[in-house]
């Protein structure tokens, strides 16, 4: 299991804990109470549709919770693809505790597969032309999943939140210039990325003076991206300087990227990957050892 595609642990206990209080308070699992507590279970984990795997360790950790005598032998993890009747993985312990963590297990599973699917998505159309990159546009607490997720899907993070660099929109641009700002985050925060927003060509040429790591092309027609890039080109070669990462962002969905994949910018970023993900369809089939 790659380490680089997994959330942090604490924030998977913390949401795994949240979950199974959501599901057994005040009384627990009632209806696998009235199993047998000595009958054991396999379930495999099987894939209805055709994805990319996100969310084991979440399962684990589920398992784990419920019962630490549960395991679960994976035959595929995050990052990798399945198809549909793939399967996933295989469980064993307790039928009633196998029960008992089911619906959490899957829970978490499904939605995280069904955002690295999606990331995989975008990252096929891109076919290398750009980087494709997700944004905040997370739900609430499960921002650090849900980005592991894409970078299970084969994309690329965005900021994880406020804290991880300076980025300049035109609401922290009231009252100042971008040249003004850029050289101010620099003085309080240097080492920092600065990423500057720009919806007009003005505004760009002057990230590109004030030397903006990233710039963010809000809400431009490929057309006019391409047309952007090939200026911020040519400002680079006349200057003799190295062009900031040019971003294209705003409105940009898997049924319009084609258009902007080849517009020139380094990086396009989209809330939809992770906010618009359907789930993937997994099942967890248990059967009882008689």
């Amino acid at each position: 299991m790659r380490k680089d595609l997994q959330p942090p642990v604490a924030d998977i206990r913390f949401l795994v804990e949240r979950a199974l209080a959501e599901d057994l308070t005040p009384f627990g699992d009632l209806t696998s109470s009235l199993l047998d507590p000595n009958l054991q279970a396999t379930a495999e984990f099987n894939a209805r549709a055709a994805g990319v795997i996100a969310g084991c360790l979440c399962v684990e950790e589920t398992f784990a919770a419920i019962d630490p005598t549960l395991s679960v032998e994976w035959h595929l993890t995050d990052g990798d693809r399945v198809e549909p009747g793939g399967v996933i993985g295989v469980a064993r312990g307790s039928f009633a505790t196998l029960l008992t963590a089911e619906r959490t297990a899957l829970n978490f599973m499904s939605h995280l597969s069904g955002i690295a699917t999606n990331a995989a998505r975008w990252v096929e159309i891109a076919d290398g032309r750009v980087i494709v990159w997700d944004t905040r546009k997370t739900t609430p607490g499960y921002r650090s999943l849900q980005k592991a997720a894409v970078r299970a899907g084969g994309a690329a993070n965005h900021r994880g939140n406020l804290s991880d660099w300076l980025m300049l929109k035109d609401n922290h641009l009231i009252g100042t210039t971008i040249a003004a700002a850029v050289a101010e985050a620099r003085k309080r925060w240097p080492g920092r990325t600065v990423h500057v927003e720009a919806d007009s060509e003005r505004l760009m040429f002057e990230a590109l003076d004030a030397s903006a790591d990233i710039i963010l092309l809000d809400n431009f027609t490929p057309d006019e991206l391409k047309d952007l890039v090939a200026k911020a080109d040519v400002w680079a070669e006349t200057n003799n300087a190295k062009r900031s990462l040019l971003e294209a962002s705003g409105g940009i969905t898997l049924e319009t990227f084609e258009g902007y994949a080849g517009t020139g910018v380094d990086l396009v970023s989209s809330g939809s990957i992770t906010n618009s993900a359907p789930v993937l369809d997994i099942g967890l089939d248990v059967v009882p050892q008689q």
